[in-house]
């Protein structure tokens, strides 16, 4: 339990921006978003019972980080995780995401 909240807590900012970009829906972040989501449904380490989700109820989510996937894949500054080599890799890092965020005036509170 120590190294699950150890890791959550290691990767909050890209958590809480999928988070974000679930509830504040932008074409754009959709676009890569449903990319990215294509790629993990093809791949057999998604878990799609919550056996290696991180939080229970979160399916289906990624068997290698226990990320549930419609946040990770809304998380521009995440990659894939597999083992074998990253199947998406990140758009942005997260001070490149931060800094467009600040740019654009990105006010969730307003649609």
């Amino acid at each position: 339990m120590k190294k699950i909240l150890s890791k959550i807590w290691k990767d909050k900012a890209l958590i809480l921006e999928g988070i974000k970009n679930s509830f504040f829906v932008k074409d754009e972040i959709e676009k890569i978003a449903q990319s990215r989501l294509r790629i993990c449904e093809a791949c057999p380490l998604i878990d799609r019972e919550g056996s290696k989700c991180f939080a229970p109820g979160t399916q289906p989510c990624c068997g290698e980080c226990g990320c549930k996937l419609a946040w990770k894949t809304r998380s521009l500054a995440s990659e894939c995780p597999h083992p074998d080599g990253a199947r998406w890799v990140a758009v942005v890092s997260q001070e490149e995401e931060d800094d467009l965020y600040k740019d654009i005036n990105y006010n969730p509170d307003k649609p």
